[in-house]
């Protein structure tokens, strides 16, 4: 125990002290830019981002992550200083974080993770575009004015009357975070914000410019009491939950970022969500703005090398000294130069990878719809409108149904209907099928994942229709058979028979239920019928299974690199990919009578097993042989009835002496035991034989000895579809060549 005490010790100090004091440089001017923008007192993003260290930090779920006065909050809380004044707006705070605490209680955090990230994105965005638009004016010596709009429409007037000095600070401000970004590593180790901000008020005092200074007379020292909001209830309450949700969801959404950031434990969420409501709680006791996990502290925390919640805290405590001992040096910094690092972060915030990310899933709509209404209307305003497009478009995925029909060069027609087939798309299903000509063959393809009754109907008058009119209609459904079994006057519930699936091609063709069963076919036996059965089934695989495996083919055409070589029967009932669930490319089977491997220079003389070997461990570089037997086996048969059951068959006769090691190997295994499991025995022991047979190839032998190589012994049983292991039995039959 002390052992583990002594190394969490010396690993905080190596790493998390470190990256504590990183993330404090990124914190400071970041929660007084979030202050300033939130139209709140500047203190209260200091004191945000101490208890969003110490106390957020503490009881939080996430390893890494940094919470903090967050720019996405900016706008609620500006529009709720506006409205109730700065000490109601504390108290708003603290009630959300109460909120939070309860829906962490209650485990809902996994809840938020519903919303759609282009919502989210869109959000941001749009308050980043806000908060530029504001800020600017500040920089060029103004006034921000209360909406987006509002603040477009004056930028015009603060163009044509600059003020110098002012404008001159803001633009080296931003041109030094722009320049920042190019530096090499070793000087980017001070953060862009701090630099800019330094650079800003050293230039500034230099020259004497005639700017802002902030003023934080008295901030540390007046404790603001939280006060009770005025005014309709209802309209608080609604605030409360927007704070309580807003500022939740984006740190959930931030912690399972971070998750990908660092190899330490993943977050709980919930717990998480607790100590968000704690932080927030005492953050709006003291005086401190709403506090949300930040994406740009907490990426910067991992990239610092943080391992635990120490830096965290740690960076919280180095914020509390620095504004106890260190505030009078913040009324150095112009606030023109505040306010052009929030120009900055504002353009940040209008991602252009979430915008390429959201654009691969066909969500910019709700993108662009959140951020223009949280730019026009507001931020609630803004979610609303993103949060209801995008359950639209979810609903219109849901609902949507695509049908393709085309005709074929033997006169068929192919109808492919895809989706969930319900009431909304009838009208265009009915439109689709009656454009095909009266009388045509058609092949119908049903790949859907539901269909409700209205949609049964109309495809089913639909085909008795074509029928009566002289055509015939196949239908084949590639997922669960919702057409028959309503059809049938079954419930339509998923079928759970063999017969669905999205796949049913490792099925015997007696187990399908396919349009080639329903066409007339030659009797049992005949060979018509497995020539039927074989078309048929190519038919079938560039149907359906083609489009799916093509990529994967494309890609295998340029070269094969097997990993294994798998030696095996070539009984029917013996499928390599299916007992191993393995893929095209996967292995490189040779496969023949009873899994024989001939040692080698044995008569009679046999080369094909050979060069498999030769060509698997020495071109293709296999990692693993494979020698796989089954229980049944008619070679085995044969040679322990001595040959007799080889019959008249020479070549038979003549392959199985491959196998006489094997039957010496039973005989001295199982004496003269000649009972009902004799015959699965023998094929165990024939696995374990053919193992050392694969020893006398010198190749073989050599790689094995020199572990590049390992030999594996599988014994299927097919009566109970169980694969077992076989260890390879030691032996001095290995020989050099």
């Amino acid at each position: 125990m002390v052992r583990l005490t002594q190394s969490s010790l010396l690993s905080t100090l190596r790493h998390d002290v470190p990256a504590s004091i990183v993330v404090f440089l990124v914190a400071v001017p970041l929660s007084l830019g979030v202050a300033m923008a939130s139209g709140a007192p500047l203190a209260s993003g200091l004191i945000a981002a101490v208890v969003g260290g110490v106390v957020a930090g503490a009881l939080g779920g996430s390893a890494v992550q940094v919470s903090g006065p967050a720019a996405g909050l900016s706008l609620v809380v500006a529009d709720l200083v506006q409205t109730y004044g700065w000490r109601a707006t504390c108290m708003i705070t603290l009630l959300a974080g109460a909120v939070q605490l309860l829906l962490g209680v209650f485990r809902a955090a996994r809840a938020a993770l519903a919303v759609s990230p282009a919502v989210v994105h869109g959000m941001l965005a749009g308050v980043g575009v806000v908060i530029a638009l504001s800020q600017l004016h500040v920089v060029l010596g103004g006034s921000p004015q209360r909406s987006a709009l509002a603040n477009i429409i004056e930028l015009p007037g603060q163009l044509v009357d600059p003020h110098g000095h002012k404008i001159a600070v803001g633009m080296l401000t931003i041109g030094v975070l722009a320049l920042w970004l190019r530096l090499p590593k070793q000087v980017k180790v001070v953060p862009a914000p701090l630099a800019a901000l330094l650079v800003a008020a050293v230039t500034a005092w230099a020259f004497g410019w005639d700017v802002t200074r902030i003023d934080l007379s008295g901030a540390f020292t007046e404790w603001t009491f939280p006060v009770l909001p005025q005014g309709d209830w209802h309209m608080v309450v609604a605030a409360v939950l927007l704070v309580a949700l807003l500022a939740g969801v984006e740190s959930l959404l931030c912690s399972v970022a971070v998750d990908s950031m660092h190899t330490g434990p993943r977050a709980d969420l919930d717990q998480e969500l607790t100590g968000q409501g704690v932080a927030n709680m005492v953050s709006g006791a003291l005086g401190g703005l709403p506090l949300a996990g930040v994406i740009v502290r907490s990426t910067t925390n991992a990239r610092a090398g943080a391992r635990s919640r120490a830096s965290t805290i740690l960076h919280g405590v180095w914020v509390l000294v620095f504004a106890i001992g260190f505030g009078w040096s913040i009324q150095l910094i112009p606030v023109e130069a505040l306010a052009a690092l929030l120009v900055f972060i504002g353009v940040q915030m209008v991602n252009l990878g979430h915008i390429r990310k959201v654009h691969g899933h066909g969500e910019v709509p709700v993108y662009i719809v959140t951020m223009a209404a949280v730019i026009l209307l507001g931020l609630a305003e803004g979610v609303l409108f993103g949060l209801a497009l995008a359950a639209l478009m979810a609903l219109r995925r849901l609902t949507g149904v695509t049908v393709r029909t085309r005709q074929q060069p033997d006169g068929r027609y192919h109808a492919t209907i895809s989706g969930s087939l319900t009431f909304l798309g009838v009208p265009r299903l009915t439109q689709e099928l009656r454009a095909i000509p009266a009388g045509a063959p058609v092949d119908l393809d049903l790949n859907i994942d539901f269909m409700d009754n209205a949609a049964f109907e109309a495809i089913h008058a639909w085909r008795l229709d074509h029928e009566r009119l002289g055509g015939t209609v196949d239908i084949d459904e590639l997922h669960d058979e919702w057409y028959a079994m309503a059809a049938s006057g079954v419930r339509m519930y998923p079928a759970k028979t063999l017969s669905s699936g999205p796949d049913r091609s490792w099925l015997p063709w007696a187990h399908r239920r396919s349009r080639a069963s329903q066409r007339v076919e030659p009797p049992h036996g005949t060979p018509g019928q497995a020539d039927c059965r074989l078309t048929e089934g190519a038919r079938e695989f560039h149907r359906r299974t083609a489009p799916l495996v093509r990529p994967i083919f494309t890609e295998l055409a340029r070269k094969q690199q097997p990993t294994h070589l798998f030696i095996t029967c070539a009984d029917s009932r013996i499928m390599p990919s299916l007992i191993t669930a393995s893929g095209p490319g996967d292995l490189f089977t040779v496969r023949n009578i009873g899994n024989l491997v001939p040692r080698r220079g044995t008569e009679p003389h046999d080369d094909s097993m050979g060069a498999a070997i030769e060509y698997a461990t020495q071109v293709l570089g296999v990692h693993t042989i494979t020698v796989c037997g089954h229980s049944g086996c008619g070679a085995m048969a044969g040679l322990l009835s001595g040959g007799v059951k080889a019959g008249s068959l020479p070549a038979m006769r003549r392959w199985l002496r491959h196998g006489n090691h094997s039957l010496a190997r039973f005989i001295e295994t199982a004496g003269d035991r000649l009972d009902a499991d004799a015959l699965d025995l023998l094929c165990k022991v024939n696995v374990q034989q053919q193992l050392d047979n694969l020893r006398t190839y010198r190749k073989v032998d050599d790689q094995v000895r020199a572990g590049r190589l390992k030999l594996v012994g599988l014994y299927f049983d097919i009566g109970s579809a169980r694969v077992h292991m076989l260890p390879p039995v030691s032996s001095s039959l290995s020989v050099k060549a």
